[in-house]
């Protein structure tokens, strides 16, 4: 079977020599499980009842097993968490251990594990990861200041929309359309029937929490507050679900990975202005915001996407397409060990989509755009944000769904289509 080289096999290269422990956490499906094992010695996969029973019967003799040991899902015995740490304690040596887990264990408190286990968090592919030949832009080059735009994506609207409906999960994404659809389907029934009740969240009403994933798909790439997303999932409701059941919803979708927000940015030492302080909503992929919606790639392209549930801002498709470039940057921020983040005035008077912030305060922002074209509307937050921080700007850049990557001659702003961005030119990707 061919292996796609992943990011966080970047971050296990740079770690896993230094490090005793590494945890991998992310929603289920993301692959963890082949990344992982391609560098254990010894795997226990405790989801299977008989791994499980054998790996209790080896807690004690966990130290000299041939490492790495991966235990896979260790929160169906999370017992050996604990164990781990114990061993880290008394100095295994790095490199011993990796740990994946899609959800927190049940009524079996752990220990943390700060300063013993490390947590690394996968997400689905990134579009640098599903096209690496691609990548001629790189992040860290924009950020050290000496980058040329160039390069030409291959990619039209329809690839990328495309890109949007079919997925980052690698088991998901190579079946055909209509395959897809079911797992995909299959994969949100898990999530209302399944994983809420497995970590123990009571359901009186699925069909309410199903409403409001829907909403909540719909609300990607808003701020908008928890109760306007109540409402909409439950318009001529009367007894609508209370907000202690809606922050249930909320944190046990955060506990599944599922619900990946971003947060607001606060400049370092700078007096920019009055910020708001909301985090803008997405899910962990794209491809699950559009089939909760019921869209596909021809009604996104068309527009016939019907009424939104809520007041959001923009069409569904430009959102989406925010979603997965948004998603692919925070593997990329992830890998070179940066922040990320978004930035807005109250009152929206100035919005940049995405701030990443690396070593030495310095910044890129990036506004996103699904159209091809760059105008002045959509670089003004931009340069307006270079003239308010100066150089602890490093760069500007619009990500499009066009074909060419260039510097505009009038303002300087990057222009560069999402499949050109890549992370660092010396992160090697693609086939294994």
């Amino acid at each position: 079977m061919t292996y796609l080289r992943r990011l966080i096999d970047h971050q296990l290269n740079q770690f896993l020599p230094e490090l005793p422990a590494i945890a991998l956490e992310g929603a289920r499906g993301v692959g963890k499980t082949e990344t992982a094992s391609r560098r254990a010695a010894t795997i226990f996969h405790v989801d299977r009842r008989e791994q499980a029973e054998l790996l209790r019967a080896s807690l004690g003799g966990l130290g000299a097993l041939d490492g790495p040991v991966l235990i896979d899902e260790w929160q169906h015995t999370p017992e050996v968490f604990d164990a781990i740490r114990r061993l880290v304690d008394s100095g295994a040596t790095p490199g011993s251990f990796l740990l994946t887990g899609s959800r927190p264990p049940i009524d079996h408190p752990v220990h943390s594990g700060a300063g013993r286990i490390d947590f690394l968090r996968m997400r689905p592919l990134s579009v640098a990861e599903r096209f690496p030949q691609h990548q001629s832009v790189f992040l860290s080059d924009l950020m050290a200041g000496n980058q040329e735009i160039e390069g030409r994506s291959p990619l039209t609207l329809r690839d990328y929309v495309e890109e949007i409906t079919s997925s980052g999960f690698p088991g998901i994404r190579p079946l055909s359309g209509v395959a897809r659809a079911k797992r995909l389907d299959g994969y949100i029934t898990r999530i209302v029937e399944r994983e809420f009740v497995e970590l123990g969240v009571s359901i009186r009403r699925p069909d309410t929490l199903r409403l409001w994933l829907r909403a909540y798909a719909s609300a990607t790439g808003s701020s908008a507050s928890y109760e306007k997303i109540l409402r909409a999932a439950t318009p001529g409701v009367a007894d609508k679900p209370a907000r202690p059941t809606t922050s249930t919803y909320v944190d046990a979708l955060n506990a599944l990975w599922l619900i990946d927000p971003l947060e607001h940015w606060y400049p370092p030492g700078s007096a920019i202005g009055a910020l708001t302080q909301t985090p803008k909503h997405y899910l962990a992929d794209p491809a699950l915001a559009a089939r909760l919606l019921s869209v596909t790639t021809d009604q996104l392209i068309s527009g016939d996407t019907g009424a939104p549930l809520g007041p959001q801002v923009g069409s569904l498709l430009g959102r989406l397409f925010e979603s997965l470039v948004v998603m692919s940057l925070k593997s990329y921020a992830a890998t070179l060990g940066w922040e990320i983040s978004h930035f807005r005035l109250h009152g929206g008077r100035r919005e940049v989509d995405v701030i990443l912030s690396g070593e030495g305060g310095r910044i890129i922002g990036l506004e996103i755009k699904l159209a091809p074209q760059v105008g002045p509307d959509d670089t003004e937050h931009l340069l307006w944000l270079k003239q308010k921080l100066g150089d602890q700007v490093a760069d500007v850049a619009v990500i499009t769904t066009g074909e060419h990557a260039y510097r505009r001659a009038d303002d300087g702003v990057a222009v560069i289509p999402l499949a050109c961005l890549g992370v660092d030119r010396n992160i090697p990707l693609g086939l294994a």
